[in-house]
């Protein structure tokens, strides 16, 4: 399908943001680049590890894949850190933000494409993040504070909490205690500082057919080298516990490296996990959509039935 020209004039009056998202292997990128031609688009990538250079099959990073010269599709927030740096949602907004904002300012749509659930909400539903720095007197007063008592005291302060991840991890929910003191107390420090009206779009998927392509992917990407990549990371100096920290690929492949598992074991365990994750990003969508997220779904990576939605909608 060819979108007129009046199309895309009358999405930009209504909407500032396509998002393409879906679970792992389920061909959003593929959608977001072909739809980024076609509407004349600029990706931004919502992907929480293609962030770093040098992790490329385990993340399924095909740079090749936007394509080269003038014929390129413009890609933001890929390759932006080196593995040894933290990257977290606070760091994704704080770049979100003033690339979106370029991206209008030049005429083009941005379009968010990934499966990380917590980037994706934190723009779609604006989660207020601001920048807060060590409170080292509010952190003595917790160090002694059982972990109960510091979820409850977080509970408190922030009922609805994006990341449960804060709740598990001691540092982790300090720091977030820490950040909802201080949002408390300055209410306007963590404004967005753009509106953001989204179109999203949602790759829903067979799941047997998810399986097959998950499994094959997985196949494919063990035998382009991803296990070199893997051992290529470690020895530049990344620490078996940093790849074990990044997951599925990164865990499982460096279990093998470290001879703690067969190849075997790793890859029926490592299939394992990925659908495992699959399943989880789609409770992520569901959960997304519980609390307020309008996400219009197509039946598989279809392209054209994006752009007829697309053109449909705009009239």
């Amino acid at each position: 399908m060819v979108i007129e020209d009046k199309v895309i004039r009358s999405f930009q009056e209504r909407w500032n943001l396509l998002v393409v998202l879906g679970p792992t292997a389920s061909g959003k990128t593929g959608l977001a680049i072909r739809l980024s031609r076609e509407i004349g688009g600029e990706i931004i990538s919502a992907d929480s590890r293609q962030v770093y250079r040098g992790m490329d099959l385990g993340t399924g990073k095909e740079l090749s894949d936007y394509g080269s010269g003038e014929d390129a599709v413009s890609v933001h927030l890929i390759d932006i850190c080196d593995p040894s740096d933290e990257f977290n949602v606070f760091a994704f907004q704080t770049l979100f933000y003033p690339c979106f904002q370029e991206i209008l300012r030049r005429g083009k749509i941005p379009i968010l494409a990934g499966g990380t659930g917590l980037y994706l909400d934190s723009v779609l539903r604006g989660y207020r993040m601001p920048a807060v720095t060590a409170d080292q007197s509010l952190r003595e007063k917790l160090a002694g504070e059982e972990m109960g008592s510091l979820r409850r005291r977080l509970r408190s302060l922030r009922p609805a909490v994006h990341n449960t991840t804060d709740l598990v991890d001691p540092k982790r929910l300090v720091r977030a205690i820490e950040i909802a003191e201080f949002s408390r107390e300055h209410p306007h420090a963590a404004e967005t500082p753009v509106t953001v009206s989204p179109l999203v779009i949602g790759i829903r998927c067979d799941r047997s057919d998810l399986r097959r392509k998950i499994t094959l992917r997985l196949q494919n990407r063990l035998e382009a080298g991803m296990i070199d990549e893997v051992s290529h990371l470690h020895n530049r100096g990344i620490s078996w516990d940093r790849l074990e920290s990044f997951g599925l690929e990164y865990r499982y492949i460096g279990l093998y490296l470290q001879r703690k598992i067969t190849r075997e074991q790793m890859f029926q365990t490592l299939n394992t996990r990925i659908h495992q994750f699959a399943k989880r990003q789609e409770t992520w969508f569901r959960k997304m959509e519980r609390n307020g997220v309008r996400i219009r779904w197509i039946e598989g990576a279809d392209p054209d039935a994006a752009l007829d939605m697309i053109a449909e909608l705009a009239e």
